[in-house]
Parts: structure tokens; C-alpha cells; sequence
């Protein structure tokens, strides 16, 4: 039985390299099964509504469920993490993701398989609530920049993959095997994650906080459930009673935090100027990017008349470009203020989003392919550095907290740029206008984001090197 690595892990050393190469595989590994476990999800959505019978706005939920599971609990289990471990949440997310896919792969009605999606959404919630914790024990302090840059690549490189795994899935074996493909994935980062991944002793010793674990998710989850009703015309009165429902909690969720010592809602963290200053702009940037992303395949094949297939290559350049510009920015973050690179990147990702706008039916695809390419630049070139600040310029007690925290503006980005998009494209009667106004909108959070990027040039940056 091979020996148990005990390792006092101190956050500037990091973990010695042979160990910090599984650890980064084990993360990897998982990583790449949860990012996947979304994008092979929309191309299989009008089989499932054929195979069980149901609606495609009903069959949409089993993407939604996971999305919503992740929102609610994602706060509660950086928390847990602060608490138990680290490790200890993480390997526990993955055991039972793992149990989840499996239970998803053998589910043939379809109440069994969204009751399943939400668990696997909640699994899901603690891989990625304490994924980018755990990066800054396992990389030396100068290196951090750079770990985050190989998650940035991991996650558009699955991102880029997931419409093609799902096409060869689905071109030989049934839909089931979507999820069953995350069980060898899932049990390969379990054996190298309990073999390698760093045993912390840094712990919060304070109890866990039920009620503002449950008001957490009634917040959060509300809040989403109301957006998703202004984004497809839900009735007024009962949108007013979910946001009045959703202010109440809210008050009494944040009036409550305020007064915790280690609270779920790390307010603490956002006293920190240019960890403020970095969520901020993350919540600008995914806003962006999903104005974009949702929008523009209607663009594609309703107006200018592309296929599923050619509309898919185009937008691989997006994900494709961002593997370029992750790690150099990963590079570059060792000696350039992070305020600069995210600056740089969100303006590049704002001049993209605008030549996209001019886009016609006169415009040649060749022409397409370096435009998305700049959005793809810019915006890998600005997480990865934001990305390592966030979790840089917390204490190494509140890295849950962190993590979650960027987590969440991320989720709330995303969520953001996918209402906006059901909205403006419901106002706008003409398809072409309304995809052309979503990219407008999505740029204008981009020059946002670049803007409020300048501002943490007035701080010390958190990843340079010593």
C-alpha cells in the first residue's frame, strides 16, 4: 500500500511539483466532467423532449434544475469547506457526482432525471465552490497566476469539446452515455484527488450556519426564478409578490451576515477594495459573455441562415482563442498589475462584441472568424488574472469564502446575460436587431468592466512576484 503524503502546506510553497502534477489532474479531471456535464446538455435537449414526450420550454428545466442547484447551495458549501476542509468537500462533491451520473444514465422517465439533475447540481456546487481554494495551496504564491490560467484552459477547451463529444456520443449510443462518460472521469480524479491533493490545516473553528445556509438559498434561488420570469412574460402580480418575497429574505439574509463573524455571505471579503473591485467586474464580464453566446447562434442561423453544424465551427473560435490568451496572461500576471491586463482584455473584448454588431448578410465568414477570436482573447486574457486576484487578496482562512464568492459572479453573470437576452429579444420583433442589440449590451458590460478594472490600479496587486 503506497505511503500517505502528510504535508504541512503553507501557501507560499505550495505542494513540492511531483504532487502538485496529480493535484492539478485531479482537479483537472473533475473540472473538465463538470463543464462538459453542461454543454453536452443543450445539443441532446429536442431528443430528450422527443423521448419522454414533453415540451421543449418543460424539457429546458434539466438544464435549469442543475444551474438553480448550483446557485443555492454554492455559498453553504464554500462554507463547509472553510469548516471541514477543503479536500474533504471537494472529494465528497466528486464521489457523488460520479453517484448522480450514474443514477441520470439509468433514469428512463422524465421526473427521475431532473430529481437527478438537481443532485448532480448540488455535486456539482461543491467542486466548484472550493475548486480555486484549493489552487492556492497546491501552486507557490508565484505560480498562482499561472495555475489559474490551466483552469481558465481547461474549462474552454471542455467548453469547446462539449458539442462535438455530444455529436460522437449521440452519432453511436443513446443519450444515456452523455453522463455515463463522467464516471471513468469522475473515479479518475477521486483515486489522484485522496492520493494527492493537500491535507489543509487551516480551519474556521466556528459552527455552520443553518439559517443563513437556508436563507441563502431561498435568496438566491427566488431571485433567479424571478429573473427567469421577466424573462418570459410572467405575470405581474406574481412577479411582484416573488420580489417582494425575495427583498424581505434579502434584507434579513444580509442584516444577519453583517453581524456573523465568518459569515456565508463573505461581506467581510468585499471590505477589501480590489477583491470588490474584482467580483464586480466578473459579474460584468459573464454578463457579457452570455449576451454574446446566447445570442448569436439565433444571429447565425435566423438571419444569416448558417447551419447547426457551421454555426458551431464558428463559435469554437471563441473557446479556441482563449486557450492562447489564459496562460499568456497567467505569464504576464507575475510582473503586470492585474488592473492593466483586465483592462486590456475587457477592451479588447469590447471591440470585438462591436464588429460583431456589423455583421450582415453581405459579411463574409471569413471575416466572422477573427471577430470572435478577439472576444475570445479578451476575455481569457482578462479572467485569469482577475481570477488570481480574487483569491490572492483574501486571507488564507476566508479562501472558501473567496472561491465561492467567485463562483457566485459567475453564476449571477451568466444569469444576468441570459435574461437580458430572453428580454431584448422578445421587445425586438425583428431577430437580426435583437441579436445586434444583445451584442451592444453585452459590450457596453465589457467597457463597464474595463472601466471599474482601471479602478484597482490605485491597489497593490496581490500577485506579483516576491
Amino acid at each position: 500500500m503506497s505511503e500517505r503524503i502528510h504535508l504541512r502546506i503553507d501557501e507560499t510553497d505550495g505542494l513540492p511539483l511531483k504532487e502538485r502534477v496529480f493535484a492539478v489532474l485531479s482537479i483537472g479531471f473533475a473540472l473538465c466532467m463538470s463543464v462538459l456535464d453542461v454543454n453536452i446538455m443543450n445539443v441532446v435537449l429536442p431528443t430528450l423532449s422527443h423521448d419522454f414526450g414533453t415540451t421543449p420550454s418543460m424539457t429546458t428545466w434539466i438544464v435549469n434544475i442543475y444551474q438553480l442547484a448550483i446557485v443555492i447551495s454554492l455559498l453553504s458549501f464554500s462554507a463547509l469547506g472553510e469548516i471541514w476542509g477543503y479536500r474533504k468537500v471537494y472529494l465528497s462533491g466528486i464521489f457523488f457526482f460520479c453517484i448522480t451520473s450514474l443514477i441520470c444514465a439509468l433514469s428512463g422517465d422524465f421526473l427521475t432525471l431532473t430529481v437527478a439533475r438537481f443532485f448532480q447540481g448540488l455535486s456539482a456546487a461543491a467542486l466548484t465552490s472550493v475548486n480555486t481554494a484549493q489552487l492556492r495551496y497546491i501552486y507557490p504564491k508565484n505560480k498562482l497566476a499561472r495555475g489559474m490560467a490551466i483552469n481558465a484552459m481547461i474549462v474552454a477547451i471542455s467548453a469547446a469539446a462539449g458539442p462535438t463529444v455530444a455529436g460522437a456520443i449521440l452519432s453511436i449510443a443513446s443519450w444515456h452515455w452523455l453522463f455515463a462518460i463522467n464516471i471513468p472521469l469522475g473515479l479518475i480524479s477521486l483515486v489522484l484527488g485522496i492520493r494527492y491533493l493537500p491535507r489543509l490545516e487551516i480551519r474556521n473553528k466556528h459552527r455552520f450556519d443553518y439559517v443563513s445556509s437556508i436563507a441563502n438559498a431561498l435568496f438566491f434561488g427566488l431571485l433567479i426564478y424571478s429573473l427567469e420570469g421577466f424573462a418570459h412574460k410572467g405575470t405581474h402580480t406574481h412577479l411582484f409578490l416573488f420580489l417582494t418575497i425575495v427583498a424581505v429574505i434579502g434584507a434579513f439574509y444580509i442584516h444577519r451576515e453583517l453581524h456573523q463573524k465568518s459569515p456565508l455571505l463573505p461581506l467581510d471579503l468585499l471590505r477589501i477594495p480590489i477583491f470588490s473591485l474584482s467580483i464586480v467586474t466578473s459579474i460584468c464580464s459573464f454578463s457579457a459573455q452570455m449576451l454574446a453566446m446566447v445570442s448569436l447562434p439565433f444571429f447565425f442561423q435566423d438571419t444569416l441562415g448558417y447551419n447547426e453544424v457551421l454555426t458551431g465551427m464558428l463559435l469554437t473560435s471563441w473557446p479556441l482563442t482563449t486557450l492562447f490568451a489564459a496562460p499568456l496572461a497567467g505569464v504576464l500576471s507575475d510582473r503586470i498589475h492585474p488592473g492593466i491586463l483586465g483592462s486590456i482584455g475587457m477592451a479588447a473584448f469590447f471591440i470585438g462584441l462591436v464588429s460583431l454588431s456589423f455583421i450582415d448578410a453581405n459579411t463574409q465568414i471569413i471575416t466572422i472568424v477573427p471577430r470572435l477570436m478577439l472576444c475570445g482573447f479578451g476575455f481569457g486574457f482578462f479572467q485569469t488574472p482577475n481570477n488570481g486576484t480574487i483569491i490572492s487578496s483574501a486571507p488564507s482562512k476566508r479562501s472558501g469564502g473567496a472561491s465561492g464568492m467567485l463562483g457566485m459572479a459567475r453564476l449571477l453573470g451568466q444569469t444576468t446575460g441570459t435574461t437580458m437576452v430572453a428580454l431584448l429579444l422578445g421587445m425586438i420583433i425583428s431577430p437580426e436587431r435583437g441579436a445586434v442589440t444583445c451584442l451592444l449590451v453585452g459590450a457596453g458590460f465589457a467597457l463597464l468592466a474595463a472601466v471599474i478594472s482601471s479602478l484597482r490600479l490605485s491597489q497593490p496587486s496581490t500577485l506579483k512576484r516576491k
